[in-house]
């Protein structure tokens, strides 16, 4: 007979049984405890705070806790065990999920389709009437691979240990099949047969997805030669689902140019564009399109996990508890708090805000020095924001503005100047424009800067459109140029430049 304890979570007030022994990483997760570093015990992003029973403190968590944190009863949830009945302070999290519900164009076909945005971070599902282009049921999660890492190389290095690969597919798997089973289950769900599947993410994402070698996305210079479209049945998946339809993964662009990107030019029409327009997902690895009819050029530029709120001292994802907005008043700042709830954390929107009033109100310098001494800016007790953080923002904002600038260079015809901008995902939907512009991460005017929502979803849902044989989208791969960043000659240089604050 198996031996188990009780966990109480509090204020969730949810209580549940595991097996004497087991990770509290393996089942916090699901409540909503990050695990940033993915288990490693290199930050805080999982404390959890013992109120009865009694987690062993180890060498992991005196090194990285702080004494009045352990005298507080904090310990980290990557380095613990359920050993006896246990009662934790975790504070409840809940995060806005982008969806889409924008209109488009489209040649009705018979059935039903789902449309699928495996993001880094969140899975969001879409149920679509191929007849009128009707969204009828929504389904979103968390994606279960962030418990082994927040970022996606965090998760690239744990599928290259034994079964971590193999791991890592089964779950997303499974979670995703969830998700359509849901969706089928739908009050809303017309009796029409389901006849396609499509799903969009980022490179890495779709490695994962499709049992690929990631082995490649590790290591210089960062090339996988297997980016094409991939193709399953429902059953391939182990999803039982009526009429076995087809399941097709978009193709990837190029490097960390995703399928998301793709679907992305498919949203905003850039391949239709006259005028030169933009499109760049502001993520761990910023991707960034530049183009029109007649040509595109795209890069990625590894921008770390700042602007999700990773590798930063208080930082959170986007939910309640977290500074999403810090604006200047009274000679002073103001911050907003997602809930209406007691600041715990700093989102990414927040972060850019932060240092935009910063720098307005000479805390911190056009270099990045904070306080002219470095000690910590406090924010809203007992959120801070410390020098560490702000090298953070600056190695993320200097990549992207880089990326912008060398394709610009690329580009080099000074007759077709950017016109538009589109911000894609919920980091640029969320974004304040003008911070973005302060700190120098887009440097445009603020009337060609405009957020698009989530375009890798409603790029999947236009693909669901297209006929199967048109999934690998070779002639619009064809029109696309991939500059890899890791190699041009100037990206260092001008990175090193773009690591600094505009002056105004």
């Amino acid at each position: 007979m198996k031996n188990y304890v009780r966990i109480e979570l509090q204020p969730l007030g949810e209580v549940f049984q595991v097996e004497r022994g087991t990770p509290l990483q393996d089942v916090l997760f699901e409540h909503g405890v990050e695990f940033p570093c993915g288990g490693k015990g290199r930050c805080k992003g999982c404390r959890v705070r013992v109120l009865s029973g009694r987690i062993s403190l180890n060498a992991r968590q005196e090194e990285v806790l702080s004494s009045r944190e352990i005298q507080d009863g904090w310990r980290l949830a990557c380095a613990a065990r359920a050993e006896e009945d246990l009662v934790l302070e975790i504070a409840q999290w809940e995060t806005n999920i982008l969806t889409d519900e924008s209109r488009f164009s489209f040649t009705p076909r018979a059935g039903l389709g789902i449309a699928v945005d495996v993001g880094t971070t969140t899975l969001v599902a879409q149920l679509v009437d191929l007849t009128s282009g009707q969204v009828r049921a929504v389904q979103s999660a968390l994606n279960p691979q962030a418990r082994f890492g927040g970022d996606i190389m965090t998760r690239v290095q744990h599928a290259l240990t034994d079964d971590g690969r193999e791991e890592l597919r089964r779950i997303i798997h499974h979670e995703i099949g969830r998700l359509i089973a849901l969706l089928l289950h739908a009050p809303e769900c017309p009796a029409q047969p389901l006849s396609v599947i499509t799903l969009a993410g980022n490179t890495v994402m779709h490695h994962l997805f499709c049992g690929l070698d990631v082995r490649p996305l590790s290591a210089y210079p960062f090339e996988s030669e297997s980016l094409g479209a991939q193709r399953f049945s429902a059953k391939d998946m182990g999803w039982s689902v009526p009429g076995d339809p087809t399941v097709c993964f978009l193709p990837c662009i190029g490097g960390f140019v995703g399928s998301d990107i793709l679907a992305g030019i498919l949203a905003t029409s850039l391949h239709d564009s006259e005028t030169v327009v933009g499109l760049v997902d502001l993520g761990t690895n910023g991707e960034i399109v530049i183009g029109n009819r007649d040509k595109m050029i795209c890069a990625s530029t590894a921008a770390g996990p700042a602007f999700e709120g990773a590798r930063i001292e208080m930082g959170m994802r986007a939910a309640t508890g977290a500074i999403a907005e810090v604006h200047l008043e009274n000679n002073g700042w103001k911050c907003h708090v997602l809930g209406n709830a007691p600041a715990r954390g700093l989102c990414g929107s927040g972060l850019v805000d932060a240092a935009a009033a910063g720098l307005e109100l000479g805390i911190i310098q056009p270099s990045g020095r904070l306080n002219g001494d470095g000690t910590p800016w406090q924010l809203m007790p007992p959120v801070a924001l410390t020098q560490k953080d702000i090298r953070e923002l600056q190695l993320a904002k200097g990549a992207i503005a880089a990326g912008f600038q060398i394709l610009k260079e690329q580009w080099a015809d000074e007759a077709q100047e950017l016109g538009r901008l589109y911000l894609s995902g919920a980091f640029g939907n969320y974004i304040n424009r003008g911070s973005a512009r302060r700190i120098g991460l887009l440097d445009f005017p603020l009337e060609q800067i405009v957020p698009a929502g989530n375009t890798s979803l409603l790029g999947a849902k236009l693909a669901l459109f297209r006929d199967p044989d048109e999934l690998d989208f070779r002639p619009l791969l064809g029109r696309i140029e991939h500059l890899s960043l890791s190699v041009h000659l100037r990206f260092q240089e001008v990175f090193a430049e773009s690591m600094l604050f505009p002056e105004q």
